[in-house]
């Protein structure tokens, strides 16, 4: 009678490894990471290659020194926390910056618990939320790309849109007044703004996103339910009072809500299992992020929503367990 294994998630009901999934996921990012060198140049170069080269390293590192287990390097997670990582930063972050945050990802957010599989919360989201509480200014000046060029030359240095709005409302602008000076929204599609190399382009995210649905590497349910909920809310409140808050479809397009939405809070491991735990999962991540930009301090908050909701992703699963072997689904 052969003995029953138990290992830690993800846990992959079919044909598909680990490895292949995660190799998927990083397929799925490659036209978001070839628009940021677009726009940003060698700049956008450097902060990716230095961010995955780091993230692998430290994996390694505390594997064969730490851990003493076996390498899982090869496996592509470590590649993915880089890409993400590097994603959410400003173009022009100095290199032990960099590393910092990587070594802060990979070491404590994802290794300290176990490695793949046994971490509660994102690395790579760990790993920005670490660097925008210890570098703030750093962290919050963004590069700005005047045209679709392989240079940094002409870059110069401005406020994100989100950020744009929050400071101009402070100050008694109207909301209504503010769109019209902003990036339209085919340029939001297509990058032509301020920001961190992820947020250059919600066409190329929405292809990445597409491709993972294709692969059924993720499902609808938490982007759709984190993107519908978040447009929905804001829509609400900016019907109450159009003067202060901006229209949902402007909240999709801006910051860094749909690479959230489509690779980040779908990581199988803080996400919860079921369909209806997915849902739940989502709205609170739409909820939170919205409330955060509206009332908080900072005017992105879809790291912070992320986060906050794998904390309560054990919760959810106790919520909504499994259906029993066997037994079918509604959802």
């Amino acid at each position: 009678m052969g003995l029953l294994q138990i290992s830690s998630s993800p846990h992959v009901h079919d044909t598909d490894s680990v490895k292949k999934i995660m190799w998927t996921v990083v397929i799925a990012l490659i036209p978001t990471m070839i628009f940021s060198f677009i726009y940003f140049g060698w700049n956008a170069v450097r902060v990716t290659c230095i961010s995955i080269i780091a993230c692998i390293a430290f994996e390694w590192l505390i594997q064969k020194f730490l851990i003493r287990g076996k390498c899982t390097i090869t496996d592509g997670s470590a590649v993915i926390t880089g890409m993400l990582l590097a994603f959410n930063v400003p173009s022009d972050l100095d290199w032990y910056i960099i590393l910092i945050g990587a070594l802060v990802a990979i070491g404590i957010s994802k290794m300290a618990f176990g490695g793949l599989g046994k971490n509660i919360f994102n690395p790579a989201l760990v790993g920005r939320v670490f660097l925008l509480v210890s570098f703030p200014q750093q962290m919050t000046t963004w590069t700005t790309p005047p045209k679709p060029v392989f240079t940094h030359i002409d870059a110069t240095t401005g406020a994100t849109p989100l950020g744009l709005i929050q400071t101009k409302i402070a100050e008694g602008a109207d909301a209504s007044d503010l769109i019209a000076q902003l990036p339209t929204y085919a340029q939001l599609l297509l990058g032509e703004r301020g920001g961190s190399l992820g947020e250059v382009a919600a066409l190329a995210i929405i292809l990445g996103g597409v491709i993972l649905l294709c692969r059924k590497v993720i499902t609808w349910h938490i982007p759709v339910a984190f993107i519908g909920t978040a447009f929905v809310f804001a829509t609400i409140l900016h019907m109450c009072n159009p003067a202060l808050y901006i229209p949902g479809s402007y909240h999709i397009l801006t910051g860094g809500l749909l690479l959230g939405a489509i690779f980040m809070a779908t990581d199988m491991v803080t996400s919860p299992m079921t369909a209806k735990g997915k849902l739940i999962f989502g709205t609170g991540c739409g909820l939170l992020t919205i409330c955060i930009r509206v009332w908080g301090s900072y005017p992105e908050g879809v790291s912070f929503a992320i986060l906050l909701m794998n904390a309560f992703t054990p919760l959810i699963n106790k919520w909504c367990p499994p259906a029993r072997f066997g037994a079918s689904t509604k959802l």
